[in-house]
């Protein structure tokens, strides 16, 4: 399972850049899983809902399964690393994992302009390539964000 990682400030595009890969390596007829990492408290339930329900009883894990989708919760009591999370994952050709800026996996930096910051890969050398809206010098290679065939082919060859 080939592991890409789309990385940079906020505003940058990743989530853009990451919904643009799967649709292009899908087309690809490869199978696409995708993990997004958030720093803020996420709630998914509508509180009074049977699975809300179940969860604030103390539920260690609920699953909730219709005839189209699986959702599973659980409940962490420390932040769950990369390689745990890439382990509940169903066999796969690649995932595209959002927003997990450190580690050994393949990362690739959004980045346009307008964040006002620099690019992180100027002082990360261990980020791959950075795909932006502008050129820009930086050690790693450089893709425009909207070259998407180029920025897969990178990512899969890598």
């Amino acid at each position: 399972m080939k592991v890409i990682g789309i990385i940079g400030h906020k505003n940058a595009g990743k989530t853009t850049l990451a919904e643009r890969l799967v649709r292009h390596l899908t087309g690809q007829g490869l199978i696409v899983s995708t993990l997004k990492r958030t720093h803020h408290d996420v709630d998914l339930e509508v509180p009074g809902t049977d699975t809300h329900r179940h969860r604030q009883a103390g539920a260690h894990q609920v699953m909730l399964a219709s005839d189209a989708r699986l959702t599973l919760m659980q409940e962490l009591q420390a932040p769950e690393p990369l390689e745990g999370v890439l382990a509940r994952l169903a066999p796969c050709d690649i995932v595209i994992a959002e927003g997990w800026k450190s580690g050994s996996h393949l990362r690739i930096e959004a980045w346009r302009q307008a964040c006002g910051a620099p690019p992180l890969c100027l002082s990360d050398p261990t980020i791959a390539a950075l795909a932006s809206d502008v050129p820009q010098a930086v050690g790693q290679p450089r893709f425009d964000l909207d070259a998407i065939a180029d920025i897969a082919e990178f990512a899969c060859s890598t």
